[in-house]
C-alpha cells in the first residue's frame, strides 16, 4: 500500500488516457497536478467524485491545477464514463496497473464482509516541482474539490 509521503518526489509515471494519448509526470512540469485514483468507472462513488471535480473544474484550474483520473478500467470504459458525465479532464486506462502500483494504491479492501484486492480511492496533489504537496486518503466523494482546494 501507500509508501509515499507529503514532501516525497512524485513517482515518474507514464500512462495512456481514454484517447490513447500518453501522459507522464514530465508533461506536467511547472504545473500543479491532481492525480486521483478511483476503483471503477461509472460506479456511484466514482461518479460522485468525478462529477464533483467536474463541477469545480473551473475553480481548480483558476488555482493552477491540472487533473488526471486513474483507474484500471479500459480506455473504452473511461471514454464512456467521460461522455456520460461530461468530464473535462483525461482519465488514464491503467489496465496493467503500472501507475496504480507506482503510487501504491493497490491492495486488500473489504466490502460487505468480503476481502479482495483493488484500488484504494486516493488523491495525490503534486506541486510545480514534482513533489507531493498533499495526499488525501479519506476522500469525500461528494465534496472532493474542497478537500483539494483547502490546501491550495
Amino acid at each position: 500500500m501507500i509508501t509515499l509521503n507529503i514532501g516525497d518526489k512524485a513517482p515518474n509515471f507514464s500512462g495512456i488516457d481514454q484517447t490513447g494519448k500518453k501522459h507522464t509526470l514530465k508533461d506536467y512540469e511547472g504545473k500543479k497536478l491532481v492525480v486521483f485514483f478511483y476503483p471503477k468507472a461509472s460506479t456511484p462513488g466514482c461518479t460522485w467524485e468525478a462529477c464533483n471535480l467536474r463541477d469545480n473544474y473551473a475553480e481548480l484550474q483558476a488555482k493552477g491545477y491540472e487533473l488526471l483520473g486513474v483507474s484500471a478500467d479500459s480506455a473504452t470504459k473511461q471514454q464512456k464514463f467521460i461522455e456520460k458525465n461530461h468530464l473535462p479532464f483525461p482519465l488514464l486506462a491503467d489496465e496493467n496497473k503500472e501507475v496504480v502500483n507506482a503510487f501504491g494504491v493497490w491492495g486488500p479492501k473489504k466490502f460487505m464482509g468480503r476481502t479482495y484486492d483493488g484500488i484504494h480511492r486516493t488523491t495525490f496533489v503534486i506541486d510545480e516541482d514534482g513533489m507531493l504537496s498533499n495526499i488525501i486518503t479519506k476522500v469525500k466523494t461528494k465534496d472532493h474539490a474542497s478537500q483539494i482546494l483547502e490546501n491550495s
